[in-house]
């Protein structure tokens, strides 16, 4: 009778444990297990980067939970008051986690809730973002993510690799982007070793890319862009200024360089996006703390070429580069 009430009881909390493998520990939010879950997902622009990685999140979570997860995706249209609007709206319906897609939306979400996990992706550097000063890898708050931020000093490398005879080298960026300020302080640094001259161009807004554009052209030997939200919304704009000034740039990222770059540094979003899926299921049904997670950064980059603008413009690539789209 003892052994037979025994495996009662030992069944009965296998049971109960079964039942809590998933969301039996939300420790940003307070939630226990649920038999759906509603993630808002706050995208910057739709921008095949952002795509990519809000997909391979979606996919991540889906190859997890099945339908027992749902996603809210809204557009914040590149306005950072849409996406505090959007953010807000999460939180108002009690959303069981945000995905940040994006400096500005990650900020948003910062600002609209200190409870629900956030989780942040295609962010470069979380520490510029939420100006914490002693980085220490972890926000110590209820937001994680991964980070898009390629090794800096590999692209300058790359850049000298590709154009030994530079003598300046045009630094493009959205001023407004706290993250593209960062990187463009990082080739400097870069730069400053190789001993080559740069200048910067800020651009405020869309409206001064043309101009803007137009001058670095005028004044340098190669551009660099480093991964901007608003830059990679222009490539068009910058193709149309660049290659018939036979200027090359050196990108980023693959987005940025597809639409008007020579080479970049390239990671892959979707897996950098999947990541970040896996991140939100530890958090969700295996109990992880948010507050105890740190950053992730993409664990591969590969040297990529654009294939049609290296032939116009006469650009030699050496061994070791993939083109894009192979």
């Amino acid at each position: 009778m003892k052994k037979r009430f025994l495996s009662v009881i030992l069944t009965a909390a296998m049971t109960l444990t079964v039942l809590a493998g998933c969301g039996d520990g939300n420790s940003a939010s307070g939630n226990t297990a649920k038999d759906t879950y509603s993630i808002g997902v706050c995208q910057l622009v739709e921008h095949p980067a952002l795509d990519a990685a809000t997909q391979g999140f979606k996919d991540a979570l889906v190859s997890k939970l099945g339908d027992k997860v749902t996603f809210d995706v809204q557009n914040a249209q590149g306005e950072q008051a849409t996406a505090a609007t959007i953010c807000n709206g999460f939180v108002a319906a009690n959303a069981d986690l945000i995905l940040a897609n994006a400096t500005t939306p990650l900020q948003a979400a910062a600002a609209a809730t200190a409870t629900i996990p956030v989780l942040g992706t295609s962010v470069t550097d979380y520490a510029t973002a939420l100006e914490i000063e002693d980085w220490t890898g972890k926000t110590d708050r209820n937001i994680s993510g991964t980070s898009d931020l390629a090794p800096i000093d590999e692209q300058e490398n790359m850049l000298v690799e590709l154009f030994p005879e530079a003598k300046q080298v045009g630094l493009l960026f959205c001023t407004a982007e706290a993250n593209s300020a960062y990187q463009i302080s990082l080739i400097e640094k870069a730069l400053d070793e190789d001993g080559i001259a740069y200048k910067e161009y800020g651009i405020a807004d869309s409206n001064e890319i043309q101009s803007v554009v137009t001058a670095a052209a005028d004044e340098c030997d190669v551009l660099y862009i480093p991964t901007d939200n608003t830059l990679a919304n222009a490539t068009e704009t910058v193709y149309n200024i660049v290659v018939p000034a036979g200027v090359p740039v050196i990108a980023g990222e693959e987005g940025i360089c597809s639409g008007c770059g020579v080479a970049t540094l390239s990671i892959s979003y979707y897996d950098l996006g999947y990541t970040t899926g896996m991140m939100a299921y530890e958090i969700l049904c295996e109990g992880k703390n948010v507050q105890d997670m740190p950053v992730e950064y993409a664990p591969n980059v590969t040297k990529k070429y654009n294939a049609e603008i290296c032939e116009a413009l006469g650009v030699k690539v050496p061994d070791g580069y993939k083109a894009i789209g192979e």
